[in-house]
């Protein structure tokens, strides 16, 4: 979807960005542009973006939970 129609910033290109370390608004606005022109898209940017940076922590501590519950053992040396 679309979400800067002036600068054609969709939410893929947010989500990219994202990934690429961006977490403000600020950010957001020097890399693509978004919400420089007419300004009605800011608060979708800002949305999409916090949605993307909160599911990157979900991800992430799943991922972090996972390796916890393994439990590695060494195995037993037999000659």
């Amino acid at each position: 979807m679309i979400v800067c129609v002036c600068n054609n910033v969709s939410e893929k290109k947010i989500h990219q960005a994202v990934a690429m370390g961006v977490s403000t608004m600020a950010e957001l606005r020097e890399q693509l542009d978004v919400g420089t022109c007419c300004g009605k898209c800011a608060g979708c940017a800002r949305k999409v973006m916090r949605e993307c940076m909160a599911g990157q922590d979900k991800n992430a501590s799943g991922f972090q939970n996972f390796i916890q519950q393994l439990h590695f053992q060494p195995s037993a040396v037999t000659a």
